[in-house]
């Protein structure tokens, strides 16, 4: 029995499965002229001011709350951050709550982001226009 052959064999196979396997994706896309491309919302997203404390505690618009059992904080590169890290941060975001108002998620906003215009209520949401492919809302 030849073992060479056989270990020849395994060692295609390996190759071949780590050639077919997807390259790991990009937190954030890049154009090709080099600029960063803009993250997408969801329409139900609110800008608001957070402070961070011992998880799952948090401060938002100047109100104590907590964060729902199965939150998810992006960074600015939109990568998950784990809310240990993020103790004693002040922050502007765009977020999103369930169905009892704990937020859901949270997306740490960039100069750029923070920039636009971004309803702060859900009044405002409700009167303004949203354009989800311009990621910008039209007041009225």
């Amino acid at each position: 029995m030849n073992r060479c052959a056989q270990l020849t064999f395994a060692a295609t196979v390996a190759a071949t499965l780590a050639a077919l396997a997807p390259a790991p994706a990009s937190a954030q896309a890049t154009a090709t002229d080099g600029q960063t491309l803009q993250r997408n919302f969801p329409k139900e997203a609110l800008r608001g001011n957070i402070v961070f404390f011992a998880p799952p505690a948090i401060a938002l618009n100047g109100v104590n709350t907590q964060m729902a059992p199965a939150y998810r904080i992006h960074g600015t590169n939109n990568m998950l951050i784990m809310s240990g890290q993020l103790n004693g941060l002040k922050a502007t975001v765009d977020y999103t709550t369930d169905v009892q108002g704990a937020v859901r998620e949270v997306w740490i906003l960039t100069p750029a982001e923070i920039a636009r215009t971004w309803p702060t209520t859900a009044a405002q949401a409700a009167a303004w226009t949203f354009d989800a492919i311009a990621q910008t809302w039209t007041k009225p």
